[in-house]
């Protein structure tokens, strides 16, 4: 998890950094996504070096609840329970794996027991298991919003297509009701990435007046 998290948080082991994860997280829903993109990375670093060092066992089980609770529900249920389709199933493993952990305690070497107190037991377990999926849900309930207005372009870096004057000709293409993009080309429908994919392309698209 805390390679996972630093993925999006510096672009380690692979991961596309903040830039590259924001558009993933503009097309959940989640505005500004590169505030959004640090939030999911700080969760998972954190959460997962709390687990790593046994340190406050059930504060870090609850923060990767949290996320991984999060991208079930904005990414992965429509497909499925099989991770081979894009499903829940790896995310579903990973609660479970953190609920187990609360419950048994941080072993040895752990921290938890040394210089903090030791909480495990299935009442804690439960306790962040609630607190995980609570954050997670207030977070999609409050958190998730429309297209800002005047927001039509991600963090790809590709100009928007400006738009159409009042009773004029669109993006000066000189063809009343055809929309151009800033380099001049005619703009038409593109495939977008699937909503909440890491990948770092835009999710945006201009749509074709024609």
């Amino acid at each position: 998890m805390v390679g996972h998290g630093l993925q999006k948080l510096a672009g380690k082991f692979g991961g596309a950094g903040l830039d590259g994860a924001a558009p993933g997280f503009e097309a959940m829903g989640f505005y500004p996504g590169r505030r959004y993109a640090a939030a999911a990375g700080a969760t998972e670093t954190v959460g997962g070096a709390l687990l790593a060092a046994g340190m406050w066992t059930p504060l870090g089980a609850a923060m990767i609840t949290g996320a991984m609770a999060t991208a079930i529900a904005k990414v992965h249920a429509k497909n499925g329970p099989w991770n081979s389709k894009g499903g829940y199933e790896l995310n579903a493993l990973i609660i479970g794996a953190a609920f187990a952990l609360t419950e048994a305690g941080a072993g040895f070497p752990a921290i938890d027991g040394l210089i903090t107190k030791r909480r495990k037991g299935f009442g804690w377990a439960v306790t962040e298991l609630a607190v995980g999926v609570g954050a997670s849900a207030a977070l999609i309930r409050f958190g998730v919003k429309d297209r800002p207005t005047g927001t039509s372009q991600l963090l790809s870096g590709t100009p928007s297509a400006p738009a159409d004057p009042p009773g004029g000709t669109a993006g000066g293409s000189g063809r009343p009701g055809t929309g151009s993009s800033s380099d001049g080309a005619e703009a038409t429908p593109g495939p977008t990435e699937p909503a909440g994919s890491d990948a770092g392309a835009s999710t945006h698209q201009v749509p074709s007046q024609r």
